[in-house]
């Protein structure tokens, strides 16, 4: 397997397992998490599409190290697994932090009362 190609597949599968097995902050069944992940995605396609574009490229991959799957606009595949992987940890880093924060201004509050 392409080296592109398997650095995203465990790069993917890393980030949901942090989810599914760690954090446990139940983004996936939420539907603003998908409606930001679509607006993500559109927004690549049109930055990726124009980078990657076999017609003039700016962004050149090496072809032995990807899978060779180009879509939409000659974007290689594995480029929104690594979006979805990029702004996916990031948002279970934000929601995870934020519900420490929440848990620690619970027990400060309990412990001045």
């Amino acid at each position: 397997m392409p080296e592109y190609t398997l650095a995203t597949l465990v790069t993917v599968a890393a980030v949901v397992a942090i989810e599914l097995l760690w954090l446990r902050t139940g983004i996936f069944r939420e539907a603003r998490y998908w409606c930001s992940m679509a607006i993500v995605f559109f927004f690549q396609a049109l930055v990726d599409g124009w980078l990657t574009k076999l017609s003039a490229p700016i962004v050149i991959y090496a072809p032995e190290r990807m899978s060779g799957i180009r879509w939409p606009f000659d974007i290689p595949i594995e480029d929104f697994g690594f979006g979805f992987a990029m702004v996916t940890l990031a948002l279970l880093v934000w929601k995870s932090a934020g519900r420490r924060r929440r848990s620690r201004e619970r027990e400060d509050g309990e412990s001045d009362a």
